[in-house]
């Protein structure tokens, strides 16, 4: 279950930056409360797959499926650049946090 609630938790951060992009582009308290609700939900979810994962391994997968979410979500929704150099970058990003699940 932990791993789930990982799942979650990076899901938490994706979310999470997404909304700080929207709050950029228009300013309101109610998206202020929302970036903070997000992380806050994605926080609690980090803290539950860190009763059974290593924090080391728990916090790198989430950080590192967060950017990767991030990065895909940019290209699709903000549409910013899909370079092979952007995809490469980011394929590193997932397999060393698949490195950490299998060696960890």
């Amino acid at each position: 279950m932990a791993w789930v609630y990982l799942a979650i938790a990076s899901l938490g951060e994706i979310f999470g930056v997404m909304s700080i992009n929207y709050y950029l582009q228009k300013r309101s308290m109610t998206r202020l409360f929302l970036i903070v609700g997000i992380f806050s939900f994605g926080f609690v979810f980090l803290s539950l797959a860190m009763r059974e994962i290593q924090m080391s391994t728990a916090y790198a997968i989430w950080t590192g499926f967060g950017a990767a979410g991030a990065v895909v979500m940019g290209i699709i929704i903000f549409k910013e650049s899909a370079s092979v150099k952007r995809i490469f970058f980011l394929s590193l990003i997932i397999v060393g946090a698949v490195g950490l699940k299998l060696f960890g």
